[in-house]
């Protein structure tokens, strides 16, 4: 069985500090099932690629299984698909033998750790129970580009058909040890089937390297049952930890984003500005249909009930509290049926690939970009503009620069605690373009509040418009 992991992040050497294997090393490892091999086909300042091969021994399994009567089929433990397909193997050899890559340690590069990395990993031979499209459902909710090529069963023998094996390619811009992590999880789900027993100790597993995209991933009730190997109480268990975590972490967060912001704001009367200009770049767009991605508590969604211009309106966020009171602010109990219909409100992440984002004229990111890691910025940019695709897109931002005129953020202090990063007028105008460029779009920018002749307005908006044919009709 083959992997190979590769990168053109320069100097692409810098792959084996993270690893801790040095490129110019065979390695090899004794493990219960065989000997893992590690070696680097290639080492060059442009491109690096490390392959881990495993030489799986099923007639030396087979020996040391305790549960064989050796009736009925006794050639099944020698003549399998073990040695050559990735499966729960994979999974055993990474935590054995790449384990600091796994947990994100680097003594000798420890920023390039947590540095997202252009990262494309080939497996040679998946099995896939479910075929393509659970593949896809699996890698592409967590930003993977995915080549999938199927194996037939037998050239020679075209009529038995395609196999459920597949040569994968995954290609991202993510961390190392989230690929790992990833990997860790979805290749034995794939496979559908574990070599070992799974007790209690496989949800501690589970939850542990699944820790910030399980949660909020749209198949996550499949990766956990099949990880799990369809044992029905291991399952619920590790959901209900799963869910409870979700809700927690969301909720708080979206509480102290709203008062910490707020407060700050309230004095220029900033977010009736930014609501203000959000709304006006829309009707300019002639948009019918708006979904207002990261809605909170519902505050542009009132606005945009309140206009007849807009016939179909949908708010998501992915905590569950901002929504309830959103649904109370907009009296969603007591709209006539006709105001009712025209809003919806939905639970989802902005991380995940999802079809009920979908078909919109237009898609409002107010204040939610800075929340975001940068390492699952290209995550984002996937959903938004290549999948979820809307004619129009209005995103605000805050402007770094003139957080100088607010007490106590000189020094390059943030609004609040729980923005990732803000970006100044030069850093969003370089993001704007490059994702336009790449998804097909035209972007312009403007400003938002009172602007200073040096540090520019306080607020950054960027309108993006698709440039294809069919955008206005």
């Amino acid at each position: 069985m083959l992997l190979t992991i590769a990168t053109t992040h320069r100097p692409a050497t810098d792959l084996g500090f993270l690893l801790h294997k040095n490129p110019a090393r065979l390695q090899s490892y004794e493990v219960s099932f065989g000997l893992v091999h590690v070696f680097y086909p290639e080492a060059a300042d442009d491109r690096c690629t490390v392959a881990l091969m495993l030489e799986v021994d099923p007639i030396a399994l087979s020996r040391g299984r305790g549960d064989r009567s050796g009736e009925g089929q006794p050639l099944e433990p020698y003549v399998n698909d073990r040695p050559y397909a990735a499966s729960s193997f994979l999974s055993v050899a990474l935590t054995r033998v790449l384990r600091s890559a796994m947990s994100g340690t680097s003594k000798e590069r420890p920023e390039l750790a947590d540095t997202a990395l252009p990262l494309e990993a080939t497996l040679a031979c998946l099995p896939c129970r479910g075929g393509e499209d659970v593949l896809r459902r699996l890698f592409e909710p967590l930003g993977y580009e995915v080549v999938a090529a199927r194996a037939d069963l037998d050239a020679s023998f075209p009529e038995w058909g395609s196999s459920p094996y597949f040569r994968v390619t995954l290609r991202a811009t993510c961390r190392l040890r989230d690929l790992l992590s990833h990997l860790y999880v979805l290749v034995p789900v794939l496979d559908d089937a574990k070599h070992y027993f799974v007790g209690d100790d496989e949800v501690a597993k589970l939850l542990r390297h699944g820790e910030g995209w399980l949660s909020a991933h749209p198949a996550c009730e499949l990766i956990t049952k099949r990880y799990l190997k369809h044992q029905r109480s291991l399952a619920d268990a590790a959901l209900q930890q799963l869910l409870r975590e979700e809700e927690v972490d969301a909720d708080e967060l979206a509480e102290r984003n709203a008062r910490e912001e707020e407060s700050l704001e309230r004095p220029m009367r900033l977010d009736e500005q930014r609501v203000g200009a959000v709304l006006a770049a829309l009707k300019a767009t002639g948009a019918k249909s708006v979904i207002d991605l990261g809605c909170g508590e519902g505050k542009l969604l009132r606005v945009l009930l309140k206009d007849p211009t807009f016939d179909h309106i949908v708010g998501l966020d992915v905590a569950h509290r901002p929504l309830e009171r959103a649904a109370e602010r907009l009296r969603l109990e007591s709209l006539p049926d006709r105001q009712r219909s025209r809003v919806t409100l939905l639970h989802g992440s902005l991380l995940y690939r999802d079809k009920r984002l979908t078909g919109f004229d237009a898609a409002a990111l107010v204040e939610v970009i800075e929340h975001i890691d940068p390492a699952r910025l290209q995550a984002f940019e996937r959903v938004v503009f290549e999948f979820a695709r809307p004619r129009t897109v209005v995103l605000t931002t805050p402007n770094a620069e003139y957080n100088v005129h607010f007490d106590g953020l000189a020094n390059g202090k943030l609004r609040h605690k729980d923005h990732r990063f803000e970006w100044t007028r030069a850093q969003l105008n370089a993001w704007t373009h490059d994702v336009a460029s790449r998804f097909g779009y035209t972007v312009r920018l403007l400003g938002i509040g009172e602007e200073d002749p040096i540090t520019g307005p306080p607020t950054q908006m960027a309108v993006f418009e698709r440039r294809d044919p069919e955008a206005r009709s």
